[in-house]
């Protein structure tokens, strides 16, 4: 932490020296676009059957490139003319379906049209498409090119975003001092990425120091900007200073206090040892839930788990079934998490069947959560049960099913079940950018060694090679499972030198015994194939 701070030093003086120079200009506020409504945002609204949204969610997932764009265009000749609320709405769409391509080509449409003028919101959008897409860099690379000062405010929150979710305290101090040199609006939703950048980075001094700023900027605090002001004066000072902010957020006649900053105060009263103290804040944070809307509910209840209050987890979750409307898969999972947390794992099971019972769909993300709570509890049996009630139901298993199966197979030492299920999830890693964890890949790999299976062992670890899931303890394994079995590993040494490995004394022993190994093979030279078949480990 001391080498980031060092390091980042003359970025946050800059930062720190040129706000409170700098008269901060008029607070920019959102209702500014919301004036024109080629600005503002579109409302999420169901998708209709003719709408341009359900047109292009129907393109397959990685479709050829301009295929979106082309779709907009026979859209647009069809019809006749296409409004810019029609392709915000399609854009929504697609980024909340995670098609960042397929948004970032229906722009690339937008600017072939000179009748359709890009708004803050457009720009704003576009480069946080781009930066999910194709990274940081380049969304500064988009940033860059944009020229008129409208453009500029709209694109510079997202670009922030983008430092602080990388934790880049360097880049995003540097920018802040950017903005506020250049004269372009900076609001308390700019400060409070800096302040949460800091909290993440452990930098609790620097969120005071924030705070500091707004005041003598007249930056107003919001509800956020108090919430992780309180937040770090735990962490610098104590209780009794977030005490004090806490006062200060009452007499602030901008600010109307609800349940997220009660559940911030609880929280910090549990890791303070204060537990009545902490229940006592989630009861007022209770009657601040709206009886309309279910956000708060799910937040509550995670509380109340964090305290082993098992009353409050079930309060909260009968408390929400009262708010209209279908209750979200979400809500199904947290309270079946808080459940398990609490130690009642017959309660999640209870509202699993609840929401069997109500669900249009067997969705295997609620059904990970309980298979997870068998797995970690030792029930493989019970786990495979429920796996194969899912399947039957129809459900599709994803990474994170195959995951735990797979750790409960390797716990319970059922490893040809293991290796079985690590296939179902190799599988999956050319259409996802998850990765198994490296203690069950060597589990598999210690499997083939113990049992001598240099061929499994030699196509398990070319399928990894290709993943770039390989390291020195699994070339390890691989050249012990060579010497168990009495053959002289092919090619071993070429391999580890394409992945880099940096290898050390351990694996320089076991080659040397490897190159004690009978050098023939069924009364042939071995040639790097011998005992070696083309069938894959992914099937």
């Amino acid at each position: 932490m001391a080498t980031v701070a060092r390091r980042s030093g003359l970025a946050v003086a800059d930062f720190l020296h040129l706000a409170s120079r700098t008269p901060n200009p008029k607070p920019f506020s959102s209702s500014a676009l919301s004036s024109s409504s080629s600005s503002a945002p579109p409302k999420t609204a169901r998708v209709r059957e003719d709408d341009l949204s359900r047109h292009l969610l129907r393109l397959r997932f990685r479709p050829p490139r301009g295929a979106a764009a082309a779709a907009v265009e026979r859209w647009a000749q069809v019809r006749g003319h296409i409004s810019q609320l029609e392709l915000h709405r399609a854009i929504v769409q697609l980024r909340g379906a995670r098609r960042y391509e397929h948004a970032l080509e229906v722009f690339s449409w937008m600017d072939s049209c000179n009748s359709l003028e890009l708004s803050s919101w457009d720009h704003a959008a576009r480069l946080g498409l781009i930066a999910k897409a194709h990274g940081t860099s380049q969304a500064e690379e988009y940033y860059k090119k944009l020229k008129s000062a409208a453009a500029k405010t709209g694109a510079s929150f997202p670009l922030l975003h983008c430092y602080v979710t990388d934790r880049n305290v360097q880049k995003a101090e540097s920018f802040m001092a950017e903005l506020q040199s250049c004269g372009l609006p900076v609001d308390p939703h700019t400060f409070n990425e800096m302040m949460k950048l800091y909290v993440a980075t452990y930098q609790y001094e620097k969120v005071l120091s924030v705070v500091d700023l707004m005041k003598r900027n007249n930056v107003p605090r919001n509800v956020l900007s108090y919430n992780l002001w309180m937040n770090a004066c735990a962490q610098v000072s104590g209780v009794a200073s977030v005490q004090s902010v806490f006062k200060e957020m009452v007499n602030d006649g901008m600010v109307e206090i609800g349940w997220s900053t009660y559940c911030t105060i609880a929280n910090i009263f549990r890791m303070h040892g204060l537990t009545t103290k902490a229940q006592a804040c989630l009861r007022k944070a209770e009657t601040k839930l709206s009886p309309t809307g279910r956000l708060g509910y799910s937040f509550v209840m995670t509380c109340y788990a964090a305290l082993n209050d098992t009353d409050g987890v079930m309060r909260l979750w009968e408390a929400s079934k009262s708010v209209p409307g279908r209750i979200p898969n979400a809500n199904y999972m947290t309270a079946m998490l808080c459940s398990i947390k609490v130690g009642d794992v017959g309660r999640a099971e209870w509202i699993f069947g609840s929401w069997e019972a109500d669900c249009r769909k067997h969705d295997v993300r609620v059904s990970n959560v309980l298979l997870g709570a068998y797995v970690r509890n030792g029930w493989i049996e019970k786990a495979e049960r429920l796996h194969i009630h899912m399947l039957e139901k129809g459900a599709r298993p994803n990474y994170k099913t195959w995951e735990i199966l797979m750790e409960g197979y390797v716990q319970s030492k059922q490893m040809d079940k293991a290796a079985d299920t690590m296939k179902k999830c190799l599988s999956l890693l050319k259409s996802c950018h998850w990765r198994p964890p490296l203690e069950l890949l060597e589990a598999i790999a210690k499997h083939f060694e113990e049992r001598g299976s240099a061929d499994d062992a030699y196509r398990y670890t070319k399928v990894l090679q290709r993943f770039n899931l390989t390291s020195l303890p699994l070339y390890k394994s691989l050249l012990r499972a060579y010497i168990n079995a009495g053959i002289v590993p092919p090619n071993i040494l070429e391999m580890i030198a394409k992945d880099q490995i940096i290898m050390d004394e351990e694996m320089d022993r076991l080659i040397i015994l490897a190159g004690k190994i009978d050098i023939t093979c069924n009364g042939q030279p071995l040639t790097g194939t011998c005992n070696h078949q083309s069938v894959d480990f992914v099937n």
